[in-house]
């Protein structure tokens, strides 16, 4: 039943959808995941606190190596039974390492990564998930496949025009996005642009520029 409705939501979207059909061929099945890429972090840094905003079925929660971690979710897994905007007005804590995977949309990934930022140690690091969508499909806002990554994507765009905090893309497990809080070593120039706008053909066009891509050899030899 799910299926048919994906089915008819991308025939509607072939009517009155934007017309782009290349893809990024990413297998990501050759690169590592997420938790590995977090744990090497971890290790490496010795962070000594986690924080997930996102952990349904705690298919990454429970893989991070660390007593001390917070995991937040309205409906699945994590530590916390709560919307992330909730979370975020109560929490007093900082952490060493966030990694976000919540609603996979422009605007609550925005303000995900902004509060995050607020509560991120100096030195610390921020991932936010599905960075990088594949097809047309996976990157709707409105879910029409099994795999959806949202225009979570749009939000690292934005991100990347910031002076204030350095933003990449790590090539791995549908894309991971990377934020320090440090003056931007590339900084995007975009100017009078509405990021919730973009379009895939947008994403396609300018995809290395856009997403500062690293792989996650650069990324691990890179943290210091």
């Amino acid at each position: 039943m799910q299926n048919l409705k994906y089915l008819l939501k991308r025939f509607l979207y072939l009517l009155y959808g934007e017309k782009c059909f290349k893809k990024k061929n990413y297998s990501w099945s050759q690169y590592p995941l997420r938790f590995e890429i977090i744990n090497k972090i971890i290790t490496k840094k010795n962070y000594k606190s986690y924080l997930e905003i996102g952990c349904f079925k705690n298919e990454n929660f429970s893989e991070i190596k660390l007593n001390n971690k917070v995991g937040v979710d309205p409906v699945s897994g994590g530590t916390l039974r709560m919307t992330s905007d909730q979370f975020f007005k109560e929490n007093l804590k900082m952490f060493d390492i966030i990694f976000v995977d919540g609603l996979h949309v422009y605007e609550q990934a925005k303000k995900d990564i902004s509060n995050s930022l607020k509560i991120l140690n100096e030195y610390g690091i921020l991932i936010i998930h599905d960075c990088l969508p594949r097809k047309i499909w996976y990157q709707n806002p409105s879910r029409m496949s099994r795999t959806w990554n949202g225009d979570v994507w749009k939000a690292l765009v934005e991100c990347r025009t910031l002076k204030h905090i350095d933003t990449y893309t790590c090539l791995a497990d549908e894309g991971l996005g990377i934020i320090k809080k440090r003056t931007n070593t590339n900084h995007l120039e975009i100017s009078e642009i509405n990021f919730k706008k973009l379009k895939y053909r947008d994403y396609i066009k300018h995809h290395n520029k856009f997403m500062n891509i690293i792989n996650h050899n650069q990324l691990i030899n890179e943290i210091s």
